[in-house]
């Protein structure tokens, strides 16, 4: 086959030959005449193929079936766009094949499925998360997904950028319907939005929750009766030694248990609560002086104890909840270091993040049961925690209440070194405000 190029040269080859005949024939002024003519028919001619490649790359049916058709260079040319434009319908329409299948087997799935775009902007759902999130791809497509869904719960939870775990809502049309949402971050900046119906495993949650409140409930009242009539007894003065022995014994179980069912209503009462913390602003320094107090307190003067507030702050957040869950860290402290151990407790700033840490010269854990640390119940030695009046709940309760903060626990422990543990609080709890050290 001829280069098309070669094609190409070859006219101006010729043109140029006929023009030196008739330059050595007539003169230079009907030689270039000729030359200009042949020249100008070359470019009508290549003007006139390109205006019908134009032509049909513009058509809204361009396919490579109606592709023109000329002779020389200019055949090839189409041929080889079509050709071109073969494969990429051919590629076209796989992809497109692709895609249905892949939109058919996500329609068919149980889960809800969400694309969003780099904008968090609503671009395909399949139809279980329409049901489950009210969506319309139709009316929707293209909106915010905070438009749509417009729960709190989920609005902080896309605003906050943490998505390695689900959460969990109440389906905002249907009241009796729980939904778990999980966005899964993919490409640049897209996320994928993943929802699942556990209406049937939230309401057996809820049963077991309910039971222990209740039951706990029920337990308090005989218990506090019972505690009562010991404490009585005891203070009647008229006992032999053995039966003082005795009725102290029970008062002290009787008091475990009391303190017990205090922390199973406490956690119950957290994980019943679908709600984010009321937020308050809260005086870290003031905090920080109450648990101090308490700490020192609960020690009776068996510990040295210091209080360091790096900087003066304001948290957001539930007074209460942070209160407890500082308290019960405190109290862990001061029940795991022996007499004439070191606890100290700080409020610092790391970058923009606030952390509450408490370290004590205790007798530390050993690194593989950090993990399990806020399991409930999970005790590394059951012994020592009862003769320390451990109900194995403080840690669960601690771990229920940052969740709701948005906030982490972390724990360093060496065996007879000590222990530390840090609550860490993301930027957007925390506002400083000035510099105390105490």
């Amino acid at each position: 086959m001829v280069n098309p190029n070669l094609q190409g040269l070859a006219g101006v080859i010729w043109l140029t030959a006929i023009t030196l005949i008739f330059w050595a024939v007539f003169d230079s002024v009907v030689a270039l005449s000729i030359f200009s003519v042949g020249l100008l028919g070359m470019i009508a001619y290549h003007h006139y193929n390109l205006s019908r490649l134009d032509k049909w790359l513009r058509s809204n049916n361009i396919s490579y079936l109606n592709a023109p058709d000329g002779p020389g260079a200019w055949g090839l040319v189409f041929a080889r766009v079509a050709r071109l434009l073969r494969r990429h319908q051919n590629e076209v329409r796989r992809l497109e094949h692709a895609l249905d299948r892949l939109h058919r087997a996500t329609s068919a799935m149980p889960e809800g499925v969400v694309i969003l775009g780099d904008a968090d902007q609503l671009e395909w759902c399949n139809l279980a998360a329409e049901g489950h999130l009210g969506l319309n791809l139709k009316l929707d497509g293209g909106q915010h997904i905070t438009r749509i869904v417009r729960q709190i719960q989920f609005v902080d939870y896309l605003n906050f950028g943490d998505f390695s775990k689900p959460i969990v809502l109440k389906q905002s049309q249907k009241s009796d319907i729980f939904l778990s949402l999980q966005l899964v971050p993919y490409g640049d900046s897209e996320k994928l939005l993943i929802s699942r119906d556990i209406t049937r495993f939230e309401k057996i949650e809820i049963m077991r929750r309910d039971f222990i409140a209740n039951v706990s409930h029920e337990l308090r009242t005989p218990l506090t009766v019972i505690g009562g009539f010991l404490e009585t007894l005891l203070d009647s003065g008229k006992l032999e030694k053995m039966e003082q022995n005795v009725l102290e014994l029970m008062a002290r179980q009787a008091t475990r248990m009391h303190r017990l069912i205090e922390d199973l209503l406490t956690l119950s009462r957290l994980e019943n609560s679908q709600n984010s913390p009321k937020e308050e602003r809260i005086d870290i320094v003031k905090l920080m002086r109450g648990i101090y107090q308490e700490a020192q307190s609960l020690s009776s003067g068996r510990h040295q104890i210091r209080l360091n507030v790096a900087r003066e702050a304001v948290i957001l957040g539930n007074e209460d909840e942070l209160r407890s869950a500082f308290s019960n860290l405190v109290s862990n402290a001061v029940r795991y270091t022996p007499q004439d151990g070191n606890i100290s407790l700080h409020w610092i700033q790391e970058g923009e993040e606030g952390v509450f840490f408490v370290q004590d010269s205790g007798i530390g854990i050993e690194p593989s049961y950090i993990p399990r640390l806020t399991e409930r119940f999970y005790r590394v030695d059951r012994g020592r925690s009862r003769e320390t009046g451990g109900t194995g709940l403080g840690l669960a309760i601690v771990k229920h209440i940052l969740t709701h903060h948005r906030a982490s626990l972390e724990i360093v422990s060496k065996p007879g070194h000590g222990s530390i543990f840090k609550i860490r609080f993301p930027a957007s709890r925390v506002l400083w405000d000035g510099c105390q050290k105490t």
